[in-house]
């Protein structure tokens, strides 16, 4: 399952591709999309609508995993992270691929094992489940790849119980 993961920010949208059978995951592509701050609002967003759509496009991926929001005591910081959610999501809707949500802790102990991990233990992590022989290059790209390796360990274990109570319920008949 090809799968893309997308940390959205107003600044800084990282995201990352893979490509997800069973346990194993290997890394596709992966970036950001840096806006400038000194642009107008509509254009940054529009720049991130634009790159996200040509990456999806490009690596034609089978679901896109975000990353939701979470509680953020800066109002201002709060909006422009929604409102470049908000794009990332559009940019997905034009091509019909399901999008999947999860909650930075979610994320965090999907990937590290522990709701409380650093940026820096993410990108460790990261790296050691991909086996990338170096660091994503920003911890948004990071971000984006551990969304989607959230997301591939999340479908693998569903997998998983789907499969089990199929067993159980054929052995019971």
């Amino acid at each position: 399952m090809r799968i893309m993961g997308i940390d959205p920010g107003l600044a800084n949208t990282g995201y990352g591709i893979i490509d997800s059978v069973g346990q194993k995951s290997r890394l596709v592509a992966a970036g950001d999309v840096v806006t400038r701050a000194e642009d107008p609002l509509p254009q940054r967003l529009q720049t991130i609508h634009d790159r996200l759509a040509a990456v999806i496009r490009e690596w034609s991926p089978e679901v896109v995993a975000v990353e939701t929001l979470f509680f953020c005591t800066n109002v201002r910081t709060a909006i422009a992270v929604a409102q470049a959610r908000g794009v990332a999501l559009l940019a997905t809707a034009g091509s019909g691929i399901p999008v999947a949500e999860y909650s930075p802790l979610e994320i965090k102990l999907a990937i590290a094992g522990s709701g409380k991990a650093t940026k820096e233990q993410m990108q460790k992590m990261v790296r050691a489940i991909l086996a990338l022989a170096e660091l994503p290059k920003t911890s948004h790209t990071a971000d984006a790849l551990a969304v989607a390796l959230c997301h591939a360990h999340s479908q693998h274990f569903r997998n998983l119980v789907t499969k089990s109570l199929g067993r159980k319920v054929s052995k019971q008949r």
